[in-house]
């Protein structure tokens, strides 16, 4: 495969990640539009991206199993088909009820997309640009906050809700060709063509469990971030616009910086983007009552969280100890689970100690995952002791002692 071809390719991988994460998130900006047209309460609507992550952070790992013996061009194509047909279906939704089964639905495609099209993506370019590839496709998931959400937003205020939903479908259906075209055959009951370089199964539980202590420490205060803005920061409501699309540029920047760094050294980058975004939140609960400063920290969390994300998925390329396409839906399964028992963590500490001890916990949180990736042992060769950590990783029952995962060789 050529390299403009190869490139063309990934291209189109990251503008359905843009597609994917534009989908999910869109009813944040028209949840008072679609709340008033269907006549339900704006929690129920809240329901609508509340239920699509719980689905995503499920099933990612059994439907890749299920699927993982079919060609990715295959796949990809017949995911994208289902996200095409489910982003109309949802436009033309006559109720509450079809709205949400469509994005259950569209939940169960994004379930495989994400962790097949990252695999996908690192195989079109050689070994040693695999985490670039990988930071192409979340390029895609970051600019769909920054400026997929808020276009649909706005052409919903302008055009109706069903409007912004029927712009996306075409959207999709474009990646949807582009997928088609580009995109090779790829694995048909064959052997994995996107191998770990060092596959080992102790490192890649590490990895789940910093994955989903990283992200949980972040989403312990990030879900509430628009609080912490207005009530402790001081700022008006009316800023936050703003301030949240300064924190989306800094994740574009975050996600360009870990495109450049990560296939230097993917530990580092992520030990370093881990320290970051423990720092911020302890600094955002230590000086977060200053404009100035409450700026600045809100700019590091958005440059820290994508430099994570790239190298958590650079170590999937590396440790995976059976398949990478379910050693990544097992990532992907612990990013979302890391989102929802944030949130879940923060909103249980709200009433206790003020939206301003989210950021405190979120930094504890986070910071434990600085002791796990401590955990790792850079040779296979070494046997590993202690107890450290122990506990946590025999909870991911899924992996067998041997080192191999559990229906690798579906």
């Amino acid at each position: 495969m050529s390299g403009a071809r190869a490139g063309a390719a990934v291209a189109a991988l990251a503008l359905a990640a843009f597609a994917f994460g534009t989908t999910e998130n869109l009813p944040i900006g028209l949840l008072r539009l679609i709340a008033e047209d269907l006549d339900v309460s704006p929690s129920a609507v809240g329901l609508l991206v509340t239920g699509y992550g719980i689905v995503v952070a499920v099933v990612s790992v059994p439907l890749v199993r299920i699927t993982v013996r079919m060609g990715r061009r295959r796949l990809l194509t017949g995911v994208m088909a289902v996200f095409v047909v489910m982003t109309f279906a949802a436009s033309a939704a006559p109720g509450y009820g079809t709205l949400f089964g469509a994005r259950l639905v569209t939940a169960l495609a994004q379930a495989v997309f994400w962790p097949v099209a990252v695999v996908a993506a690192a195989g079109l370019l050689p070994p040693e640009s695999r985490g670039r590839a990988a930071a192409y496709v979340f390029a895609g998931g970051s600019l769909a906050i920054v400026l997929g959400v808020p276009a649909g937003t706005w052409i919903g205020r302008v055009a109706g809700w069903r409007t912004s939903f029927a712009v996306l479908g075409v959207l999709c259906l474009v990646s949807f060709a582009a997928i088609a075209a580009l995109l090779p055959g790829g694995r048909a009951d064959g052997p994995n063509p996107v191998a770990a370089t060092d596959p080992d199964a102790r490192r890649f539980r590490l990895l789940v469990v910093t994955i989903m202590l990283v992200v949980g420490g972040v989403f312990t205060a990030y879900t509430y971030i628009a609080e912490f803005l207005t009530r402790v920061s001081g700022f008006p409501e009316s800023a936050l616009s703003p301030l949240l699309l300064a924190n989306g540029v800094a994740d574009i920047a975050g996600v360009v910086i870990a495109g450049i760094v990560v296939d230097r050294g993917p530990r580092a980058l992520l030990a370093g983007s881990t320290a970051v975004l423990a720092l911020a939140l302890l600094g955002l609960f230590a000086f977060g009552a200053a404009a100035i400063p409450a700026v600045v920290l809100l700019v590091l969390l958005g440059i820290g969280l994508p430099g994570a994300a790239t190298a958590m998925q650079a170590r999937v390329l590396e440790s995976a100890p059976g398949d990478t396409d379910i050693a990544s839906a097992w990532t992907s399964a612990g990013f979302n689970v890391g989102i929802a028992g944030g949130a879940l963590l923060g909103g249980a500490l709200l009433p206790l100690t003020g939206v301003r001890g989210t950021a405190l916990a979120g930094a504890a949180v986070a910071g434990s995952a600085l002791a796990v990736i401590g955990l790792e042992r850079p040779s296979r060769a070494r046997a590993p002791t202690g107890s450290g950590g122990a506990t946590i990783i025999r909870t991911l029952h899924s992996f067998e002692d041997d080192g191999t995962v559990r229906g690798q060789d579906h």
